[in-house]
């Protein structure tokens, strides 16, 4: 089943997600290489694709797990977790329609 795995940034982590930023992208990766991923990627702060120092307020993940259990033991492990870039994270069973 796919889930949608929603992170929110804590208050002035922008360095500390730069910094957990190459091992965040490793484990997302290895979804990728597993062929699970759906879609994963941040939230801008600003109306841009580049928010540049503005930085991102968070990051959403879709991709195949398991379980519910699964998916939330698997961001659980995620640096951006572990390292207190994320404030909060949520985790739902997310069905695809389209495309």
């Amino acid at each position: 089943m796919l889930y949608a795995i929603i992170g929110k940034d804590a208050p002035g982590t922008r360095e500390t997600r730069i910094s957990a930023r190459a091992r965040h992208v490793a484990r997302v990766d290895a979804l990728v290489t597993a062929g699970r991923l759906i879609i994963a990627g941040p939230f801008p702060a600003i109306d841009s694709a580049d928010p540049g120092p503005a930085g991102v307020t968070g990051s959403l993940i879709v991709a195949e797990f398991d379980s519910l259990t699964d998916a939330k033991a698997w961001i659980a492990a995620d640096p951006y977790v572990t390292e207190g870039v994320f404030d909060s994270v949520e985790v739902q069973p997310f069905i695809k329609v389209r495309p």
